[in-house]
């Protein structure tokens, strides 16, 4: 897939509970989005989870949704259709990523 030459790639982090999987092998959650610049578009996205299905369930919650304006409609998606022990984990990962996203808009450093 190519993305558009005005797209952004942002990674939001967290930390999953210590009895799940994810912090087992990978010692944090991570979600990989995809932004248009101008408008702050979800184009595509990617976390580092252990089932394939996880991928597929988060791409449909989230892709089409605006990174900067659409947390409220996001984590109640989240609430009602993720019923994993990374919910948590995705929403706290996205907050930093979209804090990035708003840092990078207005000129502030991105922490990285």
């Amino acid at each position: 897939m190519t993305y558009p030459e005005n797209s952004l790639y942002i990674v939001g982090n967290s930390k999953s509970q210590l009895s799940n999987p994810i912090t087992q092998v990978y010692g944090q959650f991570f979600i990989g989005f995809i932004v248009e610049n101008e408008s702050g578009n979800i184009v595509d996205v990617e976390c580092n989870a252990i089932i394939s299905l996880t991928n597929k369930i988060l791409k449909d919650i989230l892709i089409g949704e605006n990174i900067a304006m659409d947390y409220e409609v996001i984590k109640d998606r989240i609430v009602k259709r993720y019923l994993g022990s990374s919910q948590k984990a995705i929403l706290v990962a996205f907050k930093d990523a979209q804090k990035k996203y708003l840092d990078f808009k207005s000129g502030k450093v991105v922490e990285l």
